[in-house]
């Protein structure tokens, strides 16, 4: 049986240097900060755009971390929203504070940058470790709690997005021939289609929740720092749902790196009474999320690896949930 790609979430973007970001935004982001940038390190490889982010050194001896990107990309929205929702979390969260913001224009072309704390931390261990495993839970829960009912105002349902946009009916297009079986995965796949539909199905009461979602946690999304304490960054794609969601988005990576996943969900206090289904119907449906367009070129902006990404993700949310749920028969 094949397997699912290999993916190094310390190099899936494709990122530009510090010296080709337009003067005026260094200029504006020098004054926004009350000194120079003296020294731009090298750019991250992680995340799946070509935005700037990079750490920096500043004249006055501080070391920060900058983004930065024009509007005509995707990273441009997302770094304005981050800079947006980070100020409004509570102190409690480990996020990067943001420290500063600038905006330019050049011609045509709007830019925007955001600085904030550098923390000196590493994404989770590949594999994962049980320590990074239990740093990133306990990271979780103190979101959960920290965001329940959300403290943040104007925040969209996720089940809302969900019904406006994301490919609920594609395990029955896939069955009824309207869309093709993707290639390169688990060979029981075509057998569990109806089950995932049915799964996808109960996400309107699953997946209703009045927590504040990051919505988007990741390897590359997490920073252990030498405490052994889990940091979560890029806060762009915040939604109201279950307390629960963004820790169990977590679970099936973890499981595919060795981890004991469905011990930890019986004694997890964000899994210990949610009903099963409810776990399994939000696994089916980012499956169905991530299996979609994957034989498409990526969105303009960013890189090939976020094909890959989604497969690897489509293939580990099955295996987790062929675990729970005995597939195949």
């Amino acid at each position: 049986m094949p397997g699912p790609p290999v993916v190094d979430y310390r190099a899936t973007s494709a990122r530009p240097g510090w010296d080709t970001l337009p003067a005026a935004l260094q200029h504006a982001l020098a004054v926004a900060l009350g000194t120079e940038i003296a020294e731009a390190g090298a750019v991250v490889g992680s995340g799946f755009t070509g935005g700037f982010a990079a750490p920096v050194r500043l004249a006055d001896g501080r070391e920060l971390f900058v983004k930065a990107a024009p509007d005509t990309l995707h990273a441009y929205g997302a770094y304005q929203r981050e800079a947006e929702i980070v100020p409004q979390l509570p102190d409690v969260i480990r996020v990067p504070r943001i420290v500063a913001t600038a905006t330019t224009e050049t011609e045509d072309t709007k830019w925007f940058a955001v600085a904030s704390e550098l923390i000196d931390g590493r994404m989770p261990s590949s594999p994962w470790t049980t320590e990074d495993f239990a740093a990133a839970s306990t990271s979780c829960e103190v979101i959960a709690e920290a965001l329940t009912p959300a403290p943040l105002t104007g925040l969209d349902a996720f089940v809302d997005d969900i019904a406006n946009g994301w490919p609920i009916d594609l395990p029955e297009r896939i069955r009824s021939g309207d869309r093709p079986l993707p290639t390169g995965f688990q060979p029981w796949l075509p057998g569990v289609l109806q089950e995932l539909s049915d799964l996808i199905a109960l996400y309107p009461e699953a997946l209703a929740g009045d927590t504040a979602l990051h919505n988007d946690l990741r390897p590359d999304n997490l920073l252990i720092d030498r405490s052994g304490t889990c940091w979560t960054v890029d806060w762009n794609w915040l939604a109201l749902g279950p307390r629960w969601l963004d820790w169990a988005s977590l679970l099936p990576i973890a499981q595919y790196d060795g981890i004991d996943t469905q011990a930890a969900i019986r004694s997890s206090p964000l899994t210990a009474d949610v009903p099963a289904d409810h776990l399994d119907c939000g696994a089916a449906l980012i499956a169905a999320y991530m299996l979609d367009d994957l034989d498409t070129p990526p969105p303009p902006g960013c890189t090939p690896e976020l094909r890959r990404h989604q497969r690897l993700y489509a293939w580990t949310f099955l295996d987790w949930l062929a675990l729970r749920r005995g597939w195949p028969a």
